[in-house]
């Protein structure tokens, strides 16, 4: 089945190793987590897709995830802000643009064409003005 990702928002690092991970990942919800995101694509390539391709960072410039929980079970990563920050302020043409660069950065995990990295971008978007209006870090719950 593959790894699952829940992309999720929260004030500190001690509230996110608190989210519930014996659910279900349709079943987790409710005010903590924000309404997140799930989605099959990596952290790293997120946060990746955002810097190199809104902020031109070099790929091998992208900061690393740090992690907050390491279980046999489940791990919870904390994202840089960079990678959430830069797309609020970011219109449609930066968008497009940023996934176009995406779609042709070779040997990479993720979504392979513009279009599916622009929809990808667009969720960011929101879940960036979401996070931002609570106050909150970016956070990702990782299920094997």
């Amino acid at each position: 089945m593959g790894v699952t990702y829940k992309y999720f928002g929260a004030p500190d690092g001690a509230t996110a190793a608190r989210v519930p991970i014996s659910m279900r990942p349709e079943e987790l919800g409710g005010d903590e987590l924000g309404h997140g995101m799930f989605t099959k694509i990596k952290p790293e390539t997120v946060a990746a897709m955002v810097l190199t391709g809104i902020e031109g960072v070099p790929l091998h410039k992208v900061p690393p995830l740090e992690l907050v929980v390491l279980h046999p079970d489940y791990a919870v990563v904390k994202l840089p802000m960079t990678a959430v920050d830069p797309l609020r302020g970011v219109g449609e043409e930066a968008v497009g643009a940023a996934a176009f660069i995406w779609s042709t950065v070779p040997d990479r995990g993720g979504p392979r064409d513009a279009f599916t990295v622009y929809r990808l971008l667009h969720e960011w978007q929101d879940f960036s003005h979401r996070l931002h209006e609570a106050g909150h870090q970016p956070y990702c719950l990782v299920w094997p």
